[in-house]
């Protein structure tokens, strides 16, 4: 093992020395065939299933699109010239068909090289809205499904610096939009301004639990600009173009209609602003206007929240989840906290829902109590309602189900969250009268799609449940051979029709039409496989067990052409996971792996590599338990242990691999993982560890599902810390980062600390930083060459 270690560690090192000052590289051919390919497009079928929009956009970004000009204010980031989120995801192209058509039809009269965002169906469906980014600002664009033509009707000075600038009026001729103001002031550009004075931040002595947020605000200029970017005017356009000024300049975040069109609920940010929290916690006030757009009533103020009690299930006090209820022509519902917000004191209800109903001359009406805390309100197109309400401490969910003809309620699931197994699925949805999504019953009947894990494979089904009995009946169950079935929606319940998927390793998912009852299946759309190299890898999903008895499993991919029975080459084992906390053995013993799932390489995992000559254990369970009152990260490491050595010994025993050439991986919390097993355990030749957290100290208040804070459990922050046990680490390392990282707790100085203590320790390590990356990587040249930085070092540590 000492002469192992010693010959990659050479090896590794005449790699490092080879690598300063290099360019962008290409991985080798076998992987970029995989990588370089054409995505096909995503699919947006209308609720009527009649239409269907196919949205094209290019498989990666480019440097170039990344290289915009970019501010980070209040948890944003905004491209200042064009008003909208830097990190927008860009269509380049739309075709249109209907459903029982077979050819796409091209849209007509597109913008010229086209950056399309936020598309969405009018609510007669009969038109379909996106905008389009210039080289100036964000356009609003009108497309006629009937004639499949494209029409611009507003000129490109559009805010969308908050999200969508859009919202559709019910009568689906008119059109909300957010303009900037017209005389919108310049930026403040301080980067070469003496300052006046410091920067000063008090504290009251009030005890918060904040968590460690990126691309806050930092001083007076960026309070003005986030107060200039955030501003708009409110607009009424029609599909001719036509303008009509609605409300004055103000910071909107939040713009929605009545059910019956006749209300708009306007969500305003205020100050004071802060340097410690995101927008999202910023002041606001909610006030619900006229058609005329005249104040009916302000219905919420919410001050600034940067006091927060310690827990996923504590929230802030006041009236929260605002918004329209859905069943009704003008009604709001909303909860306020019974104990404070505070999950650590006692109390017999959690939360009380209210309605209140347009105009608002009279007092809210109480709904419903929860004995846990409010998650949401389904409602119906029929008398009845569902709540739903949740804990995190014991991963408990409930949903009563509550007659609004009396008021009675009954638990219709209580159960883990995360007990796939028993996961009763979600009610089919429709649209109402006033065009809003709504759980579809019919004669006191309503309709469960379910995704069907059970230990003995995924078989998602289709029930019909009694209102009034809760007695469910099961229409039908998917037991496809040799493929996977999803249930999309349900087209015709009494005709047995329903909307579905299928796809299995090697066929990629298309959209079929499916008679439940005469099983008769006619193809929607027919996407062929972009990964044929791939199409003869061997794929299993293995189930194993933990030292302690804990089921685990994970997918497990051999190369094409490999002998498994002779077994006469042993093959290098590349681990890719992403530790998962649970309450229970139980519910993290179950599998919800399906070996028919198609099989999509993509820079986030070690598939390619199987081309290589190489196995993969893809998605392999990662448990960490903390069963009653014991937290899981009590035992982090030791479990952390267990499920890497479980997982090396089972592909071990099936006699594929040599266990001395072993390598693990993992993105964010899995690049956390990583670095632990490489400093705690001797099962790994190398690893890959890409932009995780590695002081637990710089996240202080918290970080993925750890509740407590250092101060309350220090040894296990310092524990968990790989930087805290850098002198232990001497297996070779990759570490690779954006340089851009948005993600809160993972800023991009965790890699380099991390990084400058291996290096000075004397580990075997090297550092990768991507250029103007965020916390997940989308550009081309930048994706490419981590695919190569991984191939070369993975050569190196596992083959040389």
């Amino acid at each position: 093992m000492k002469i192992k270690i010693t010959i990659c560690l050479l090896a590794f090192l005449n790699f490092y020395e080879a690598q300063e000052n290099i360019t962008y590289q290409k991985p080798s051919a076998e992987i970029l065939k995989l990588a370089d390919y054409e995505r096909p497009p995503s699919v947006l079928m209308n609720s009527k299933k009649d239409w269907i929009v196919f949205s094209y956009r290019p498989t990666y970004k480019t440097l170039e699109d990344l290289n915009q000009q970019e501010m980070k204010l209040g948890g944003l980031r905004i491209n200042p010239v064009t008003n909208i989120s830097s990190s927008v995801t860009y269509i380049n192209n739309l075709k249109v068909r209907k459903l029982n058509d077979k050819t796409e039809i091209q849209v007509k009269n597109l913008p010229q090289n086209p950056k399309i965002a936020y598309t969405s169906f009018s609510p007669d469906e009969k038109s379909f809205a996106f905008t389009n980014t210039t080289n100036k600002g964000v356009e609003l664009w009108i497309v006629d499904l009937e004639t499949a033509a494209a029409r611009k009707i507003t000129s490109d000075n559009l805010n969308a610096n908050l999200g969508s600038p859009y919202t559709w009026n019910k009568d689906s001729k008119n059109v909300l939009i957010k303009v900037l103001p017209q005389n919108r002031p310049a930026l403040i550009d301080s980067s070469k301004d003496l300052p006046t004075g410091p920067i000063v931040s008090t504290s009251d002595g009030k005890v918060s639990q904040n968590r460690t947020y990126q691309d806050l605000l930092k001083n007076p200029q960026d309070e003005r600009n986030f107060e200039i970017l955030t501003a708009s005017e409110i607009y009424n356009v029609d599909l001719q173009g036509n303008l009509k000024k609605i409300k004055d300049q103000d910071m909107y975040t939040g713009l929605s209609y009545s059910p019956d069109g006749n209300y708009l609920m306007a969500t305003t940010i205020k100050k004071p602003f802060s340097y410690i929290v995101p927008l999202s916690r910023f002041p606001m006030t909610t006030t619900v206007y006229d058609a005329n757009g005249n104040v009916v009533k302000v219905v919420n103020e919410i001050p600034l929240n940067e006091i927060m009690p310690k827990g996923f299930s504590s929230v802030r006090i006041g009236k929260r989840d605002m918004g329209w209820r859905s069943d009704m022509p003008a009604t709001l519902v909303y909860a306020e906290a019974l104990d404070g917000g505070d999950q650590s004191k006692p109390a017999d209800f959690r939360d009380e829902i209210f309605t209140w109903e347009a105009p608002f001359s009279n007092a809210p009406k109480s709904f419903f109590k929860t004995k846990q805390r409010y998650e949401g309100t389904s409602w119906t197109n029929d008398h009845y309602a569902i709540v739903s309400e949740g804990w995190y401490d014991t991963r408990n969910t409930k949903s009563y189900l509550i007659d609004l003809n009396n008021g009675e309620s009954k638990v219709i699931d209580d159960r883990n969250y995360q007990d796939v197994y028993n996961d009763p699925g979600n009610f089919n949805t429709t649209k109402n009268q006033y065009g809003r999504y709504v759980v579809d019953m019919k004669g006191g009947k309503s309709y469960l799609i379910g995704a069907g894990f059970t230990k003995d494979g995924q078989h998602p089904f289709l029930d019909e449940m009694d209102m009034k009995t809760l007695k469910k009946k099961r229409l039908y169950t998917s037991n496809l051979k040799n493929a996977k079935e999803e249930i999309v929606d349900i087209l015709n319940p009494s005709k047995g029709e329903i909307l579905t998927t299928q796809q299995s390793s090697s066929q990629y998912p298309n959209y079929y039409r499916k008679n439940i009852k005469s099983n008769k299946v006619e193809p929607v759309t027919q996407f062929a496989n972009p990964f044929e190299s791939i199409k003869d890898v061997y794929k299993e999903v293995i189930t194993y067990k933990r030292n302690d008895g804990v089921t685990l499993t994970g997918t497990l991919y051999l190369p094409a052409g490999y002998d498994r029975k002779a077994k006469n080459e042993k093959l290098p084992l590349l681990i890719w996971a992403y530790p998962t906390e649970y309450k229970d053995k139980n519910t993290a013993g179950q599998n919800t792996q399906n070996p028919n799932d198609f099989t999509f390489p993509y820079y986030g995992s070690f598939v390619y590599w199987t081309t290589k000559g190489y196995a993969v254990l893809d998605d392999a369970a990662f448990p960490i338990i903390g069963e009653g009152k014991t937290e899981p990260n009590d035992t982090f490491i030791p479990q952390l242990v267990a499920n890497a050595e479980a997982a090396i010994n089972a592909v071990d025993q099936l006699g594929y691999i040599d266990r001395k050439k072993v390598a693990v991986g993992g993105h964010s919390y899995g690049a956390f993982m990583t670095a632990n097993l490489l400093t705690h355990s001797k099962l790994f030749a190398c690893g890959i560890a890409r932009s995780g957290a590695y002081n637990r100290t710089l996240t202080p208040f918290g970080f993925q599902s750890e509740q407590r804070n250092y101060w309350d459990v220090p040894e296990i922050y310092n524990t968990m810390s790989p930087f805290m046990n850098a002198d232990k680490m001497k297996t070779p390392l990759l570490l690779v980062h954006g340089d851009a990282d948005n993600n809160p707790g993972t800023f991009t100085l965790q890699t380099e600390r991390y990084f400058q203590a291996l290096k000075n320790l004397g580990a075997p390590v090297k550092m990768v930083l991507l250029p103007k990356e965020a916390h997940g990587y989308v550009a081309k040249e930048n994706i490419l060459h981590l695919l190569w930085e991984q191939d070369q070092f993975l050569e190196k540590c596992l083959k040389k």
